[in-house]
């Protein structure tokens, strides 16, 4: 597994798993205020720009977690967080391992399929996948995306690096994502965010894995779209974070 590390002396392991479609700097400034403290790991998931392996499904991507976790942290780490496909790969990691983290924070995660959503992928980009390397098209995009100015080179250099089959895999599979009963079992503490503005689906997921999850609490964020919290604003992820590992 590839990744990117911070503050590797420190001996309190936090593992955060970016959103489908960027990558390890989805974390990059939550990962540059925590590093004089912790050690922060930023995996690069599978099929995406930095990892060799093509994508396959969120449980083999959640059995890769767990053995890199076995294999370099023992078998458990202090905290793990995911955002949208990553939050939805630290779901089903935390329902085939309950004791992998004492915390937990999942940001704008969807676990209502959506067969119609699904169908609807693989057309769509075969349609316009090669537009992806247009700058225009990739600047409209990042736009809608919400997220800020500064991280466009490094989101458009990773999405045309992004195999064509890869994308519709990881799409494809977040549009369907279900919680396992394994969840239930889940012996961490588990913060669950979604923004204000986001849509009924991913407002009703939220309330879906709080009622799931016996250790949770549940925040709608004023005035966020998907995915904004840790990304444009970390100072406050870092904040709530640290408020519940603190706790211990």
């Amino acid at each position: 597994m590839n990744y990117v590390e911070y503050g590797k002396e420190n001996s309190d392991v936090i593992i955060l798993l970016h959103g489908g479609g960027l990558s390890w700097w989805n974390y990059k400034e939550v990962a540059e205020r925590l590093q004089t403290d912790y050690h922060v790991v930023l995996p690069i998931l599978d099929g995406h720009a930095g990892c060799d392996k093509q994508f396959t499904t969120i449980e083999n991507n959640a059995l890769d977690i767990i053995e890199f976790v076995n294999s370099k942290f023992g078998g458990s780490v202090l905290m793990m967080g995911g955002l949208s496909l990553g939050g939805q790969i630290l779901l089903e990691t935390l329902s085939q391992r309950k004791d992998i983290c004492k915390y937990a924070i999942v940001e704008s995660v969807l676990v209502i399929p959506s067969k119609f959503t699904y169908s609807m992928i693989k057309p769509a980009f075969g349609s316009c996948y090669g537009l992806i390397k247009y700058k225009w098209f990739s600047k409209l995009q990042f736009k809608s995306l919400r997220i800020k100015s500064n991280l466009f080179d490094e989101y458009y250099k990773d999405t045309c690096a992004i195999r064509k089959s890869d994308m519709i895999a990881f799409l494809q599979e977040n549009s369907v994502y279900s919680l396992k009963d394994g969840i239930g079992e889940c012996e961490a503490t588990v913060q669950i965010y979604v923004g204000e503005k986001e849509k009924q689906s991913m407002k009703k997921s939220a309330k879906i894995i709080h009622e799931k999850l016996q250790d949770s609490f549940i925040q709608v964020l004023p005035n966020m779209y998907h995915g904004e919290f840790s990304i444009n604003h970390a100072d406050d992820y870092v904040r709530k974070l640290l408020e519940i590992v603190k706790r211990r």
